[in-house]
């Protein structure tokens, strides 16, 4: 009797201990989708519609109704890229994100940080030249169609080799961004510059989008 309490214990821990791994996985998962689905709804509501859209006559309740409208939006665009993206790899498809996210920010980043004669114009081209890029030659790679395990099985537009763009698209955004920061013909602001970069290291005055 008592040799058979361990073996016992073990039968029973083993699904107790999966269900508690599941469970904890699970509530992460559901952590980072609230969080993504709330930044980006507040981001659009905040920066581009209230700044860009209304220009500055947006109220607080108005950027409420825009950020709820916004989630629905989200999630309905997220559950169609979930059906298309069934039976994918799950790694795989976390490092496309990572690829398109590094397309559109890191060029970026680094120049804003690293290069003093970087401007607006350059940080623009960077940004969508690269988010523009990653998206087309993603839809134009075997993960769309073109292969046995492609989001368009019955399809065949595959014109770019490989799975995932980053190799292409990061290398053109800093190209981009140097590009256009060379070609911008505007005279360089330095009281603007040393604001913009006080505002990038410490938030200082980013409280508000300001024309610049």
């Amino acid at each position: 009797m008592n040799s058979a309490a361990p073996l016992l214990a073990f039968h029973l821990g083993g699904p107790l201990l999966l269900g508690f791994i599941s469970a904890v996985a699970f509530a992460t998962i559901l952590a980072v989708v609230a969080g993504l689905t709330i930044t980006a709804a507040a981001s659009f509501a905040h920066d581009i519609y209230a700044n860009v859209i209304s220009k500055g006559k947006a109220g607080a309740g108005t950027e409420v109704k825009v950020a709820r409208r916004t989630v629905v939006v989200i999630g309905v665009l997220a559950i169609i890229g979930g059906i298309f993206a069934n039976g994918q790899n799950v790694a795989f498809l976390v490092a496309l994100a990572f690829a398109v996210a590094a397309s559109a920010n890191l060029p970026t980043i680094l120049y804003s940080l690293f290069w003093k004669k970087f401007t607006t114009q350059g940080a623009t081209w960077s940004m969508y030249g690269g988010l523009a890029a990653a998206i087309i030659l993603i839809a134009l790679s075997p993960v769309v169609s073109g292969a046995k395990t492609s989001m368009i099985p019955g399809a065949n537009f595959a014109v770019f080799p490989l799975s995932n763009p980053g190799i292409v698209s990061i290398p053109l955004a800093f190209l981009l961004g140097w590009l256009g920061t060379v070609v911008d013909k505007r005279r360089e602001d330095t009281a603007k510059q040393a604001e913009m970069e006080v505002r990038s290291l410490t938030g200082v005055g980013a409280e508000k989008a300001v024309n610049h």
